[in-house]
């Protein structure tokens, strides 16, 4: 980092001048001061030398400390790819901790038989789902920048000549410079295509590629270790929300969702034209050097005639012909054209008979690696690329099946009947074979849309085959009626049909979203109630018994305090499983975590290590929300890293591995009791804050950036659900990105202290969450959130920001409940892990905090100072517009230092 932050000042002298360097310095010096000493004096100092800072210098001064942090950022995940590089530069005794070549050796130390391998193959299943929300609070043109700058110091490390490291030194500087000089804010909200483009670009440049290699790689390290070729299927794949999520959405519509799954196929379509060409350019094989399968050279003949080719320059290079007809039919398959492919499986089983002609010539122990990886591309993305998951609110489809029962005679009123009621009235509907209404009938504007949005699901599985849309979630899914409703609506776009002989077909899958705390409590009697209605059971059955639901960590926290939330989410998870294991259905959860830790977020690998065992067995979902695509995986080396512990953590987990001496990783029943007692501490405490102190609201909005986010630009979908300013209408991203802003990160960390206090104080017992901690990975991954979260925040930069309340009352007691809560919350954290300092047990990432906060900071302290003073403001004020844009700086930059918005 201290080659790029050399570079960087280079470039501040030379843009800036020597003025805005030792601006920026003494500002860093005093901060880092500040950090070392908690001297009160330099606290006072920074404070009024931020105040001197004036307009334009002090844009600058700001734009220094977030294009620093960036390069931190940078530095960092450089730092990570070389460590995996060392890992796999040393002898085979070293293996990298969570690799793959890791995961396949704990397999076979703890004998898991090839038979046992075969069964993990068949069950393992990992399905990552991005979503725009919130978007990377970075411009794509930046994240390209530091794309490029990442290249470089890869480059770098392997520069031998002196000549080779003065020319990477000057490109990073250029780079830098250009870095400097490129505007950090949009200018307006991107629009939900742009979304979709920002979000494929991860599918373009990186994933494409190394999705692939991870099949690959598991395929040979378990030929490798095993002796024997196992059939690895496509266990982990992506899938996307984006164009597809209407949830609050009023930009998405049924046209924008087709104009999504257009672009995903346009692009998967690019990718096999290069791969193809690229293997085109391999296959050299002559016939007169190999003999080639009847079957190849009769389809050759075939597509002849199919594609009106008369002459060919190399006739005697079979596979070059055979590639070059598959190049003519991808460039006819979005045409209706005969000649082109009409399905994924028809690549497919071109790309197959190529293999199975080579191997009659080629050694079957070295397989080409080129043509596995392309069949392997084709498997894990068809035509589609990407499943596109559409989400909506079960308010809408209840809103649209009261017009529409009200106009077809069924049912007045249907949302004033009782639940009981709606669920008679839904299965009669769904049993009868004909449909309610013809496309010809016309409803309001909002019913019409939804059900464009049902017909636009079925064209689309006629068109790019089912693989692109499989799912449809409810948000708020609060009752039994709330998932009929959806297979209603389905029905009537052919999506579901019951024969009269009673069979059910059914081409999507209906999943709840469990999201408040209630919600989660009461979803096992629902589901039950659910699985017990026997057309339900044939929807599923038609589904191949598989359900799947969706958590909701954002708004569960939102509700009762991360501490809470998690308990709720995990006791709810077991207790649907149980049902679904009675009534012999399969289960897949979704689980909506956010990149922040206010809202579920952390590593990959420790998401899934903090699920109760038995639910990965049925496939695992999970979102990877906008902010951290570009962390995990703007680079192939980091995504590839990523992806690998996952893989390994699924595998070992399923099979009941650990790594520890011990075999001690379930909870015990008094482990489970002491959670529920503790998580009814922490809501209650949670609860009498937000939603019971009548300043909190206030306070919230005036002691947090909250209004200036919107501001931002950063993403399609508004703030709020309808434009409301209530606050459950709030949603859980403002709600958590504010917090972090403000360095306060309340979602993430209060209440949990006084909940584990209070069970300690009652029952005296501190040897009970120790063991916890120390057995059991759920406990263990909650007390290092809740470090992590505490490490992150900061009370004396959060107390700039309850300056900011102007109500002198409610500041102090709201902030003094905050500050009690927090050192509280530090203690018992300490006393349960047994450390000295938070983050004593993760040394790499408490340096990385520590590195990180003199720069972060000032751009704290920058933008308690301008909120204050633009709020003084009136819109008119011709001053506001450089003011707000200076505030949205420090956002980034903050967002930057933290790495999280929402």
């Amino acid at each position: 980092m201290e080659y790029l932050g050399q570079l960087l000042d280079s470039v501040l002298l030379e843009q800036g001048g020597e003025f805005l360097v030792e601006k920026v310095k003494k500002v860093r010096v005093l901060s880092q001061t500040i950090r070392e000493t908690n001297d009160p004096d330099a606290y006072k100092q920074i404070q009024t030398e931020i105040d001197l800072i004036e307009p334009p210098i002090r844009q600058d001064v700001i734009r220094a400390f977030s294009v620093y942090l960036h390069l931190v950022n940078i530095a960092e995940q450089n730092y990570r790819s070389r460590r995996r590089r060392e890992y796999q530069a040393q002898d085979t005794t070293l293996i990298q901790p969570g690799s793959l070549e890791a995961g396949v050796t704990q397999l076979l130390e703890n004998n898991i038989t090839p038979e046992k391998v075969t069964e993990l193959l068949e069950t393992l299943s990992l399905e990552l789902v991005i979503t725009a929300h919130p978007t990377e609070a970075t411009r794509r043109t930046i994240l390209q920048m530091h794309q490029r700058i990442a290249g470089l110091l890869k480059s770098y490390d392997y520069a031998y000549t002196r000549y080779e490291k003065k020319v990477i030194d000057e490109t990073i500087a250029n780079e830098i410079t250009i870095l400097w000089q490129t505007a950090e804010i949009r200018e307006k909200k991107p629009s939900v295509m742009k979304e979709v483009s920002n979000g494929l670009y991860y599918f373009d440049k990186v994933l494409f590629d190394v999705l692939p290699r991870i099949h690959q790689d598991l395929e040979d390290l378990l030929f490798e270790k095993y002796q024997q070729r196992f059939n690895v299927p496509s266990f982990l794949s992506f899938g996307s929300w984006i164009g597809g999520d209407r949830d609050g959405n009023p930009n998405v519509k049924a046209t924008t969702t087709w104009e999504t799954l257009e672009t995903h196929r346009e692009l998967v379509l690019k990718k096999y034209k290069e791969s193809l060409e690229k293997l085109k350019g391999l296959l050299s094989h002559s016939s007169k050097a190999v003999q080639v399968s009847d079957e190849l050279l009769k389809s050759i003949e075939s597509e002849k005639k199919l594609l009106n080719i008369e002459t060919l320059k190399k006739e005697d290079e079979p596979y070059r012909t055979k590639l070059t007809f598959m190049l003519k039919k991808l460039e006819f398959a979005t045409s209706d054209s005969s000649k082109g492919y009409q399905t994924a499986e028809e690549l497919l089983a071109d790309l197959y008979m190529i293999q199975n002609s080579i191997a009659n010539h080629h050694p079957v122990q070295n397989p080409i690696k080129l043509l596995r990886k392309i069949i392997r591309q084709v498997e894990l993305f068809g035509f589609h690329l990407a499943s596109l998951d559409i989400r909506n609110h079960s308010g809408e489809h209840e809103s649209a099946l009261t017009e529409v029962l009200h106009s077809v005679n069924i049912v007045p009123d249907y949302k004033s009947l009782t639940e009981d009621e709606k669920i008679e009235v839904l299965t009669s509907v769904l049993d009868d074979p004909r449909p309610m209404i013809s496309i010809y009938d016309k409803f309001s504007d909002d019913t019409q849309e939804l059900m464009n949005t049902f017909r636009m699901i079925k064209r689309a599985h006629d068109t790019f085959g089912e693989r692109a849309i499989e799912v449809y979630l409810i948000s708020m899914t609060r009752s039994v009626s709330d998932l009929l409703e959806v297979l209603v609506l389905a029905k009537e776009a052919g999506l579901y049909r019951v024969y009269p002989d009673g069979t059910v077909k059914s081409k999507i899958h209906v999943a709840p979203l469990l999201e408040t705390i209630e919600d989660l409590k009461n979803g096992p009697e629902m589901i039950e109630k659910l699985f017990n209605i026997p057309l339900y059971r044939k929807h599923l059955s038609a589904r191949k018994d598989l359900q799947e639901i969706m958590l909701g960590y954002s708004d569960s926290s939102k509700d009762g305090g991360a501490l809470t939330a998690n308990w709720e989410l995990y006791t709810a998870q077991e207790k649907i499983h149980d049902i679904a294991s009675r009534h012999g259905i399969k289960l897949k959860y979704f689980h909506g975590r956010g990149g922040s830790l206010g809202r579920g977020g952390g590593p990959l690998y420790t998401s899934l290590l903090s699920q109760p065992p038995v639910t990965l067995g049925d496939g695992v979902k999970i979102t990877e929300q906008g902010e951290v695509l570009s962390s995990r995986y703007l680079l192939p080396d980091i995504a590839y890293r990523s992806l690998e512990q996952a893989t390994t953590t699924m595998m070992t987990a399923i099979m009941g591995i650990t790594n520890d001496s011990d075999d001690k990783k379930q909870p015990t029943s008094g482990a489970e009791k002491a959670m529920d007692e503790v998580s009814d501490y922490a809501l209650e405490k949670y609860q009498s804050l937000i939603f019971e102190d009548p300043g909190f609201i206030t306070y919230f909005n005036e002691a947090t950036p909250l209004h200036e986010l919107g501001d931002l630009n950063i993403g399609s979908r508004p703030m709020s659900r309808k434009g409301s300013s209530k606050f459950e209408d709030l949603r859980a991203i403002p709600w958590v990105f504010a917090w972090t802003q403000s360095r306060q990160l309340l979602p993430a960390w209060f209440a949990a202290g006084t909940g584990l206090q209070k069970f300690a104080d009652k029952h005296g017992d501190w040897k009970l969450f120790q063991d916890m901690y120390e057995s059991w990975p759920f406990f263990q991954s909650t007390i290092n959130n809740l470090q992590m979260a505490l490490t992150k925040a900061d009370l004396a930069t959060a107390k700039e920001y309850a300056m900011m309340v102007q109500d002198e009352t409610i500041r102090d007691r709201i902030f003094g409940q905050i500050t009690e809560e927090y050192y509280l919350t530090k203690e018992v954290v300490l006393k349960i892990t047994g450390q000295s300092e938070l983050l004593d047990n993760k040394p790499a990432i408490k340096e990385s905090v520590r590195l990180r906060n003199p720069f972060v900071d000032p751009l704290n302290l920058f933008q308690a100072e301008l909120i204050t003073e633009l709020r003084q403001m009136t819109e008119k004020d011709e001053k506001s517009e450089e003011l707000l844009k200076e505030v949205l700086l420090t956002i980034n930059g903050i967002a930057a230092g933290l790495r999280n918005t929402g």
